[in-house]
């Protein structure tokens, strides 16, 4: 009998950022210890059913390309709430052909710990934590409290304000105020009382959706932003008219698509349009008489947050804590590049933004963003772990916002980026994910013998998973882009193995070789990490490292930071495997 527990990793949801979160299930999947844990892939559709599915599915490009059928999408790339209200024989039908249903009150007898991997609402807002507590399954990630503070982002301004003292002008206009003002004396006094650019964000939304800056002193720019936070598209009838069919679906399956637009169901003139088939019919029939045509999302923002303008070095910083819930600021990395905010294309579909750790800042900067980061995840009430962003500006102020209790799951995540530079893999930094939420939940008291069980059989497969005899892999990759990327793949998926432990080398051009620290295998390309080679450790991640010293050999044992040479003619003996990145091929010594 397997002692493996299994662990439901639950993907997809309602929100606007499925495509992310389905995207995160799959780096769960594939990254989840195997020799401690058993994954159970549940996909959470857009209506909120629960749909245990086939591994393939996971390896599509889209939710559209799986659910619903490509049969019934009548010439656009759907998700299933365009279909309409569905009876429960269709929508029976649609499950059944990717999995099969898991109800709510089931999920317990299915899985032992829930492992949500989704963002925005329904998510991260307390409402899966909920529902997962009501039915008495253990979860990965922070309470329902700490969720429920980390997606409002006006109630995060008033906390943080608060604990650190900082001074963030903002300002909230209702839809109410943007549908009856005279606009162009509410830009101006906004500006007047805000400054210039302006930063609009849509409060109940991560990933930077609805999340614009108006750099333009002009009615358009900041007309065109507030209605992309508050989740409307206006179509003028001077253009529709210009437009041929083919433009026009072209339009709408732009708005289908929930990265560029503001998705389906839409509303126009109170009522509701599911397929954008239909949508386009009845434009071409209202645009006759109207102007224009204001399409509303079925889930629009009631108002939007309007901020100043920060000018400073922007970074991102992952906290977390150990099982006495002392709290650790992860090496805050900065953000820079080209971009004109980091949004959401910017985070997840663009190769211009940079990204560097720690901040490049002086040493006192550094340890100021620690000590307050700490300060604000105790006094807004986090746990096991979140990311908050922020400014350093150029008076050395720290400012902090959108606190964030679900950081993205995907090999490149900023989150995975920091845990190694204190020594800690992906499927380490998920261990400690599970682990520690557990410990969460027995400090909150809810089914507390069952969570303290559950702990124990968690150390128990840890202490065996680390005490098991594995095949030692070299995981060996020249000095260049290609194979240095093969090489992060490589031994991240050998990392999640229970049969495997890999260590990397590197072929250097000099000849000779060289074993890697887990640190410098996360890297963004071969030059970054030659760079962090040269320049050595910075003394302010030193102090991490340190300072992480007990939860590191908690998860990941006794780790080396340093680069040592290793003899080729060596590799033979201290390994049991050779992978070589540059032909893809596992060798057994």
């Amino acid at each position: 009998m397997s002692t493996k527990l299994k662990i439901g990793i639950l993907f997809g949801g309602p929100s606007r950022e499925r495509e992310i979160s389905f995207k995160g299930g799959r780096t769960a999947f594939e990254h989840i210890d195997k020799s401690i844990f058993e994954p159970v892939l549940i996909f959470v559709d857009s209506h909120g059913h629960f749909i245990e599915i086939d591994t393939e599915y996971i390896y599509a490009d889209s939710i559209r390309d799986v659910y619903p059928s490509k049969n019934l999408n009548k010439g656009y790339r759907l998700y299933i709430e365009s279909l309409g209200d569905l009876n429960d024989t269709q929508l029976y039908k649609l499950i059944y052909k990717i999995g099969k249903q898991i109800k709510p009150e089931n999920l317990a007898k299915t899985i032992d710990i829930a492992f949500p991997v989704m963002h925005g609402p329904y998510a991260e807002d307390g409402s899966i934590q909920g529902v997962l507590e009501w039915f008495g399954v253990p979860y990965v990630g922070p309470n329902v409290l700490a969720s429920a503070i980390g997606i409002n982002k006006p109630f995060q301004n008033d906390l943080l304000k608060k604990s650190n003292g900082q001074q963030k002008k903002s300002k909230i206009i209702t839809r109410k105020e943007w549908d009856t003002a005279d606009r162009s004396a509410m830009f101006s006094l906004l500006t007047k009382n805000l400054g210039f650019p302006l930063v609009i964000k849509a409060p109940h939304q991560g990933s930077s959706i609805g999340v614009g800056i108006v750099r333009k002193r002009s009615m358009e720019d900041f007309s065109k932003k507030m209605y992309q936070c508050f989740f409307q598209q206006v179509v003028s009838q001077k253009d529709w008219i210009k437009l041929t069919k083919r433009q026009k679906k072209n339009i709408l399956e732009k708005t289908l698509s929930l990265s560029e637009g503001i998705g389906f169901p839409l509303v126009l003139d109170e009522e509701v349009y599911y397929h954008p088939g239909d949508l386009l019919k009845a434009l071409d029939v209202y645009l006759k008489t109207k102007e224009e045509a204001i399409l509303t999302s079925v889930n629009a923002e009631e108002y939007v947050l309007i901020e100043e303008f920060i000018e400073g070095q922007e970074f991102s910083m992952g906290l977390i804590q150990d099982d006495k819930f002392n709290v650790y600021a992860l090496p805050p990395t900065e953000i820079y590049g080209e971009i004109e905010t980091f949004d959401f294309k910017s985070k997840y579909q663009s190769e211009v933004t940079k990204k560097r750790i720690p901040i490049d800042t002086h040493l006192e900067n550094l340890k100021k963003v620690e000590s307050l980061g700490i300060k604000a995840f105790k006094d807004l009430g986090m746990n096991v772990i979140c990311r908050i962003d922020g400014f350093v500006t150029p008076d050395d102020e720290i400012i902090f916002h959108d606190p964030n209790t679900l950081p993205g799951m995907s090999p490149t995540s900023l989150i995975f980026k920091q845990m190694a530079e204190i020594g800690l893999s992906i499927t380490q930094s998920m261990n400690y994910l599970v682990r520690q939420s557990i410990a969460q939940r027995i400090n909150e008291g809810k089914h507390r013998h069952k969570m303290q069980q559950l702990l124990k059989r968690i150390d128990a497969a840890m202490t065996s998973a680390q005490q098991e005899k594995r095949k030692q892999v070299a995981v060996v990759f020249g000095e260049n882009e290609v194979e240095y990327a093969t090489a992060q793949q490589k031994f991240n998926e050998l990392a999640a193995s229970d049969v495997f432990d890999p260590s990397c080398v590197c072929a250097a051009k000099n000849g000779k070789h060289y074993l890697i620290p887990v640190n410098l295998m996360y890297k963004a390309n071969i030059q970054d990490f030659g760079q962090a080679i040269s320049k050595g450790k910075h003394p302010f991640v030193q102090s991490l490292i340190e300072k992480t010293e007990g939860l590191r050999a908690k998860y990941a044992g006794n780790v080396s930071f340093e680069v040592e040479r290793i003899e080729e003619s060596e590799l033979k003996l201290k390994f049991d495997v050779i992978y070589l990145a540059a032909s893809d091929e596992l060798t057994n010594v």
